[in-house]
């Protein structure tokens, strides 16, 4: 495959981007440029990997199915937990029907039958709608799906004027080359992609 050079976009892009987006896009791409997580482990992200208190958000899963942890950064933890409290009463409605299963990675769902119920399993940004399982047939609600989020930034990226390629992974690469930027040395930086 032949090398491209990554899209990176200058700090004052970035928030020209991030201030054309609302609600919880807006906050997903927050934390894809703030954390440098790819689209993918935002969208799964768990209630359960957020650490307020180390600042810390761990990745599961990630590519080569490896885990990782990341910085959580400072100015998104506000607005993490009232968006977890409006995720939480999503919760305890779907709960009070009956329903507030999510799926659960690999046995863990045979090993605690009860877990996928837990607030602690919980997508931090579920879907709007509950979806059946067709192979088990259990009415769940997953996660936002990337193409949701692609799109939103996308349009973000239209409504602000910049004459760049911007994706998702735009973020993930400015985050890198930020950090560098500020000092960080390549080894801490890796560390945390």
């Amino acid at each position: 495959r032949p090398k491209r050079v990554p899209n990176v976009l200058s700090p004052e892009e970035t928030q020209q981007v991030l201030t054309c987006m609302t609600g919880s896009k807006a906050l997903m791409a927050k934390l894809l440029y703030g954390a440098g997580l790819r689209a993918s482990e935002c969208v799964r992200l768990r209630v359960k990997d957020l650490d307020f208190a180390m600042l810390s958000i761990t990745v599961r899963d990630g590519k080569g199915n490896k885990d990782r942890i990341t910085l959580l950064p400072e100015a998104l933890i506000d607005p993490l937990k009232m968006h977890l409290r409006r995720v939480h009463a999503i919760h305890q409605k779907d709960l009070r029907a009956g329903l507030g299963a999510v799926h659960l990675p690999y046995a863990l769902e045979r090993k605690y039958p009860n877990a996928n119920r837990e607030w602690a399993w919980q997508f931090v940004f579920p879907s709007p709608r509950l979806t059946t399982d067709p192979r088990s047939g259990l009415t769940r609600r997953h996660h936002l799906s990337t193409h949701t989020l692609q799109t939103a930034v996308r349009k973000a990226a239209q409504l602000s004027g910049i004459q760049k390629r911007v994706t998702c992974h735009t973020f993930r690469h400015s985050f890198a080359t930020h950090l560098l930027e500020a000092g960080y040395d390549i080894r801490t930086v890796q560390a945390l992609l």
